[in-house]
């Protein structure tokens, strides 16, 4: 029975680590095509914000569309689903620069690794509290939607109320955090240690928006009066 014990904790703490592996991919590409957005094309980038800002909504358009096709083909375990993903991860660090640029290097910095110390505690609560947290989740997702309407309502208020959205942000998100770690394990036990390849992808794209989502918000708040 201690082998068989031995033997679950490993399949799960591996499938753990292949699903943190694809978001570390992803969080890594988008870094590095901001990073040389910013410094080695940097021309590039000046003229397409200044000169050419169609571009920069096509992007943004067509990420929404990659997003929804990676959930798509994780889904139906599709072997397109991880260069879907990634494919999303670079143009999400294409859109991304849009906003970072706007800020100081200092508070960017200041902005991600907070953002990364708090994925890294919640994401510990949620592999290893024994509390459910599936009626927290569904909550969360209701309040995601609202966020979604009060955001384009700001949009209408000339951003007035972009600060309490950004606060509401970081408590949904971190929420959101803790949760689809938890759902990590859900997904190994339900199967019986046999995942499909598409839940990790699946699984990973969940946990990537969560923590691009809590470093904008974050960003927003440390930058309020930048």
């Amino acid at each position: 029975m201690n082998n068989t014990i031995i033997q679950d904790t490993a399949g799960i703490n591996a499938f753990y680590s292949k699903v943190y592996s694809l978001v570390g991919m992803g969080i890594g590409l988008s870094a590095l095509v901001s990073g040389l957005l910013l410094t080695v094309f940097q021309n590039v980038f000046y003229t397409i914000y200044t000169q050419m800002p169609f571009i920069y909504l096509g992007a943004v358009v067509l990420e929404l569309v990659l997003v929804f096709v990676a959930s798509s083909m994780s889904w139906k375990n599709s072997p397109a689903a991880l260069p879907v993903f990634l494919v999303y991860s670079a143009l999400n660090g294409f859109t991304l620069t849009f906003v970072v640029a706007r800020y100081t290097q200092g508070v960017v910095l200041s902005a991600f690794v907070t953002t990364a110390a708090m994925f890294f505690a919640l994401a510990l609560v949620g592999r290893f509290t024994k509390k459910d947290l599936s009626g927290m989740g569904r909550a969360l997702y209701a309040g995601l939607i609202g966020l979604i309407i009060a955001s384009i309502v700001n949009l209408f208020l000339g951003g007035s109320l972009s600060f309490i959205i950004s606060i509401v942000s970081v408590l949904i998100f971190s929420g959101l955090i803790a949760w689809d770690n938890q759902r990590i394990r859900y997904v190994y036990e339900q199967s019986g240690g046999q995942v499909a390849n598409g839940w990790a992808v699946s699984l990973a794209l969940s946990l990537y928006l969560d923590f691009i989502n809590l470093f904008l918000s974050i960003l927003r708040i440390f930058g309020n009066n930048d």
